[in-house]
Formats: C-alpha cells, structure tokens, sequence
C-alpha cells in the first residue's frame, strides 16, 4: 500500500528554502520508525536536502530526478517510470516522502497518510493539499497534542476512500 508521510503548519505548509521549516525530534522519530525496512519516494529535491545529501539509510530510496545519476538509490527520469517501479513492489508499504510536486501527483494513489499536525505558521514556500476539505481522505486517528521541541504537534492519519490504481 501506498501512503504520504508528512508534517504540516496550520496552513498545510511543509517546507521553506528546500527545508524543513520546524526542528521536530518527536516526528522525526515517527518518522524513522514508520518508514524503517520499507521504500519512500521522492523527488530529487528532497534527497539534497538530507544530510550529505544521501538516500536513508535502511530504506530502498526511489528518487523521480530528471539530471541525478547514483548508485545508492533507485533513480526514474518520469512518473510513469515512478508508478511502474511502485507497481512492481506489489503489497509491499511504500511511503512518499515529498517534496510538494510528489506528494500532489501520487496522492491519488495513497491509500493514507500520516500527517504530523503542527500548531503554528512556518511561513511555508511548499504546501501540502488540506486533506480535512479534500472529497476523498478521512481522519482516522488523531492523536493527544504533545510538546515536540517547544511546539505542540498532533499525529493523526487520513484514509484515502477513493483510491485510484496505480
């Protein structure tokens, strides 16, 4: 199954100056431990925004970049090459990882998404689309807000109820 992974301001917003905007140990724990032994997907972009550089470790990384050629992650120059290497991994979980451009084209076939709530405004450059009016995602589960950092955060996860094939 496929689904988004992502912590997002009051307004939606996920990133500022090819960055994260907030500083999250808690999410980025979540995060880790979510997506641990299983593949995430992004866009070049995102993967120059890791430290070094360099895909995550313990993942399979598949990376849509229309310039980058590596030998540590799997590289697609287009979508329908991104889908067919999803397609090929069958039932596995896959997870999307961003940045924003990814995140609006494969959240069609996103059978849900974890969503890290963060109560303030970051001054976002990027947005996420506001799943709590999108026709076709749910709340599920909203977790108790907590003290991430200084900032209160509330995990919570959407289901997709019209999920598209790849």
């Amino acid at each position: 199954m496929i689904y988004a992974i992502v912590h997002a301001d009051k307004e939606w917003g996920i990133g500022k100056g090819n960055d994260m905007m907030f500083s999250l140990p808690k999410d980025m724990k979540f995060f880790r431990e979510t997506t641990m032994g299983h593949t995430v997907v992004m866009g070049g972009k995102t993967l120059r925004s890791f430290p070094g550089q360099k895909p995550l470790k313990n993942r399979v990384n598949i990376v849509l970049s229309r310039g980058q050629v590596r030998d540590d992650c799997i590289i697609v120059s287009s979508y329908e090459q991104l889908k067919n290497e999803i397609k090929q991994r069958g039932n596995e979980d896959i997870f999307v990882i961003g940045g924003g451009e990814i995140y609006r084209e494969l959240l069609p076939y996103c059978h849900g998404a974890f969503v890290t709530k963060v109560d303030a405004i970051g001054g976002a450059e990027v947005f996420f689309p506001n799943l709590d009016a999108h026709p076709d995602f749910v709340c599920v589960d909203e977790g108790e807000p907590i003290d991430d950092n200084g900032l209160i955060i509330r995990f919570t996860r959407y289901e997709n109820r019209n999920v598209k094939p790849l």
